[in-house]
């Protein structure tokens, strides 16, 4: 090959050799550069602990109920005579709201009122008149018995002697000895008849005159019921909240005619986990968020359920709500917030300082003596309104990054700050 040809070429390879060898220097010292840049710091908001009480607070959907109501129902089927209220009235226990037809109920009370007052007399005749007279007759009885029987033993006496003297034949003493016989069978009878008559049968007689006054009585007393079926009274102080027939209209058992409601107090009644229940206790306050109404109404727990309820496995719980002002109305659903436990000079911080770990465990990031953030594990206790209870993993010392943390590394460089878009000149 002639070398005058090849030389364009070894010219080129050259050419690229010595830019390679330039680049590479440039190349190496950039990357040494990148490498030893620091890192940018990241503007964050922190803040140490607080000394202060914090409530654990339970929320829940509620509804309004009456403290006490009666869906008053008919006993018998009538027509409505007369109504004495109206829907909204206030009534007592005992007061008479309505009355239903009750002729034929005034006049079968009539009628064994009259069968219960001839009992009476009956039982009083048996006492009194009737039972002596037997024993009076029944002793008369005996004593004419008891004097039959001395004569035909006088009698036999008398014979037996004279037919020993042979005055008189045999059959003559056989008669008077059967006489006497016959003497002696009539007095024990009539004395077991008296002792009878003394026992059993004054026993009997009262027996069966206290059994008819009895039953006339209770028949008495069953038309009277009966006949105060027809006045409906209320069974207690409230607001007649429904009457859904007029006068004249049948009312019939089964069917509520008036319903009397206990409106100045109320309940609210909520379901709970058992876990929240257990945290409870009667007399807590509460706070009631109620649809159309500024402010909460407060209330106080009356009623935690024994048992859990089959059907959600949750506690039911009442609320004791003063509704004297008649604001509230029943069968509203309410915002329940109940104060639980409180726990005075706990460790506070806000939530939005918490962090949480991939297998759940909580934690914060801390600005350390270094100027970098530093993560530190924390146990939580109560959580409400914003602040959150911590119970261990920090010290008072510790500046506690509660803006920017999220997704910071450890030992990332950090400066404390506003928050990006605060007014840091203080303008208004």
């Amino acid at each position: 090959m002639n070398p005058t040809e090849n030389t364009p070429m070894r010219w080129l390879i050259v050419r690229h050799s010595l830019l390679a060898a330039a680049v590479l220097p440039m190349t190496l010292l950039a990357g040494c550069k990148k490498e030893a840049a620091p890192q940018t710091q990241v503007t964050v908001q922190a803040q140490h602990m607080e000394k202060d009480s914090i409530s654990e607070h339970i929320f829940a959907d509620a509804i309004l109920a009456p403290v006490a109501q009666a869906a008053i129902e008919p006993k018998i089927s009538a027509p409505v005579r007369r109504f004495y209220v109206q829907r909204g009235a206030r009534v007592h226990a005992g007061q008479l709201l309505a009355v239903l037809e009750n002729s034929d109920l005034a006049a079968a009370r009539l009628d064994n009122k009259g069968a219960y007052m001839a009992a009476q007399a009956a039982y009083t005749t048996a006492t009194k008149a009737q039972v002596p007279e037997d024993v009076q007759k029944a002793e008369l009885d005996l004593a004419q018995a008891k004097a039959n029987l001395a004569l035909n033993q006088s009698i036999v006496k008398s014979r037996r002697q004279l037919f020993a003297q042979g005055a008189i034949p045999g059959r003559d003493l056989d008669t008077a000895e059967a006489a006497l016989v016959a003497a002696q069978a009539a007095f024990d009878t009539a004395a077991k008849h008296l002792s009878s008559v003394r026992s059993y049968s004054r026993k009997a007689a009262l027996e069966a005159a206290q059994g008819n006054l009895t039953s006339a009585e209770g028949k008495l007393k069953g038309a009277e019921a009966l006949v105060n079926y027809s006045e409906i009274r209320s069974p207690i102080d409230g607001y007649v909240t429904d009457r859904p027939l007029y006068a004249g209209e049948t009312a019939n058992p089964g069917a509520p005619l008036i319903t009397v409601m206990e409106t100045n107090t109320l309940l609210a009644k909520a379901h709970i986990a058992q876990s929240l229940a257990q945290q409870m206790k009667l007399g807590d306050r509460a706070a009631v968020t109620v649809p159309g109404i500024d402010k909460p109404v407060l209330a106080t727990v009356s009623m935690i359920s024994p048992a859990l309820d089959t059907g959600s496995t949750t506690v039911e719980i009442w609320l004791k709500i003063d509704n004297k002002s008649g604001a509230l109305k029943v069968g509203t659903p309410v915002k329940v917030s109940i104060t639980g436990r409180t726990v005075p000079q706990a460790s506070i911080l806000p939530v939005a300082a918490l962090l949480t770990a991939q297998d759940g465990s909580k934690f914060v990031m801390v600005v350390g003596s270094d100027g970098a953030a530093h993560r530190k594990p924390v146990t939580v206790g109560i959580v409400d309104d914003g602040d959150a209870q911590i119970l261990s993993g920090l010290s008072p010392s510790d500046l506690v990054i509660t803006g920017g943390a999220y997704a910071l590394d450890e030992g990332t460089p950090v400066k404390v700050g506003p928050a990006a878009g605060d007014d840091a000149g203080g303008k208004d």
